[in-house]
């Protein structure tokens, strides 16, 4: 008999093809390629990609919601930067890592402490991604040093971040944090409940979607309040008449006003569980807009980890404001509660076979997590490289979701029109309030401006 020893195991682990190993990065449902094959060039390749290819792919096979997607890209991000930098020594930090062996190697100890937080968060152990990346760099002293200190760091960042409220008993409920309203703007799930196959899919439950998001301590932000909207409209008012019959016009599923474009920016956007959310997505476009710009691998580590924070506090700010507010979906408003409003506007009617383009998600409206995701993204990204116009062609990266987007491509000049077009999408897909997206376009990049202004500034 042979004696499998864990040294013996692992060593054997390192030379089976990735996409074979069941907690890898397979799908069922999707591509099981990476996702760097859709948009890199072997040459544009590096360690920090490598790493957001992994976390994606998890996202897309554990089918992860928006706000679960954006928590856990954080973690790694993070952990992965500061392991770095501790070494290089080329940015402050407020999270006391400390100083690390000034001859280890950065890279080897990003990959360490990335691999660890990311177990943590996925619960999944990375254990081949780790070691296939670790037999990418010769023995060394510089490699020993650097993988006992990115294990440090990685198990101080777990460490850091316990009893965040992140938690599923935490996350997953009110617990009293919110107050429910009770009035007719008040949150109820929409009904009939149905699903896009295999896309997402939405089960009848009066409990919303993670009520305690809000509540998890923030990355950046000195609260899950600082950016919180204004209040919601009043029902009887000017304002909302207009919205309710603007959305009730384009956001239909029958709509004759909506057009074809309108239609496909909808469904490209949509992004729902079964692909990398729209926290991922944006990663996504983050690699694609920098491959072209190259940047040290400090930098690019700092860059991506600004990102992944800001785009978790960007789900902690949505959801604080969904429950804060408590506002309903426009479905719900146009098919059940038109005559609750008194809202002396003609316009404002019941139409009881209305249906919105895309699934309305189970949880409540105000504000747009997909405008807050993008508004934060993009322009942290046009600030890291000095300017919002770019030109790029990008196809959804999981088009198994929408087979209508197969071989669409879609165009943009500059990074706000991207953060634009992605949360007008949810208003063409009829899932949302207009003044949803303008509230969370100010917040997004308010988040991202504070967390570039502040967070990880370069020691001169």
């Amino acid at each position: 008999m042979i004696s499998l020893s864990r040294r013996r195991l692992i060593k054997g682990l390192a030379s089976i093809p990735l996409a074979s190993v069941a907690g890898c990065s397979t799908s069922p449902y999707g591509s099981t390629d990476s996702y760097l094959s859709q948009i890199l060039e072997p040459q544009q390749q590096n360690t920090v990609f490598l790493w957001t290819d992994i976390v994606l792919q998890q996202i897309r096979d554990q089918r992860l919601t928006p706000p679960r997607a954006a928590y856990n890209i954080a973690m790694p991000f993070a952990a992965g930067f500061l392991a770095a930098n501790g070494i290089a020594k080329m940015y402050d930090e407020p999270f006391g890592i400390g100083e690390g062996p000034a001859y280890a190697d950065p890279e080897i100890a990003y990959g360490v402490a990335f691999s660890i937080a990311a177990a943590e968060v996925f619960q999944q152990p990375f254990l081949i991604e780790k070691y296939r990346f670790l037999n990418r760099f010769k023995n060394s002293d510089a490699k020993s040093a650097a993988v006992a200190w990115g294990e440090k760091v990685g198990r101080h960042v777990v460490k850091m971040r316990n009893n965040d409220g992140a938690e599923p008993s935490e996350a997953n409920f009110y617990l009293g944090r919110y107050e429910r309203r009770e009035d007719s703007l008040r949150w109820r799930p929409t009904g009939p409940f149905y699903s896009a196959s295999p896309g997402p899919a939405f089960a009848t439950f009066d409990r919303g979607l993670f009520p305690g998001q809000g509540q998890i301590k923030p990355w950046t932000m000195t609260s899950s309040a600082q950016f919180r909207a204004t209040d919601f409209y009043s029902p009887d008012s000017p304002e909302f008449a207009l919205e309710f019959d603007h959305i009730r016009q384009l956001g239909g599923a029958n709509s004759q006003l909506r057009s074809a474009e309108q239609s496909t920016i909808a469904l490209f956007w949509e992004d729902g569980p079964w692909g990398v959310t729209p926290p991922g997505h944006f990663m996504y476009i983050a690699m694609q807009v920098l491959k072209d710009s190259p940047q040290p691998f400090l930098e690019l580590a700092r860059n991506f980890a600004l990102l992944a924070m800001t785009q978790c506090d960007a789900s902690i700010s949505a959801w604080d404001n969904k429950y804060h507010h408590d506002i309903l979906r426009p479905e719900s408003a146009i098919r059940q509660r038109a005559e609750q409003f008194a809202n002396p506007d003609p316009r404002v009617i019941t139409q009881r076979d209305w249906r919105s383009y895309i699934p309305t998600p189970a949880f409540p409206s105000y504000s747009s997590g997909h405008s807050t995701f993008g508004a934060a993204a993009t322009e942290l990204i046009a600030l890291f490289r000095g300017s919002d116009k770019i030109s790029l062609l990008s196809q959804s990266p999981d088009q198994v979701i929408w087979p209508q987007l197969r071989g669409i491509t879609r165009y943009w000049t500059s990074l706000r029109d991207i953060a634009e077009e992605n949360g007008m999408s949810r208003l063409y897909g009829g899932v949302h309030w207009e003044i949803d997206h303008t509230e969370a376009m100010t917040a997004g990049r308010n988040i991202a401006r504070q967390a570039h202004l502040n967070l990880f500034r370069a020691i001169v």
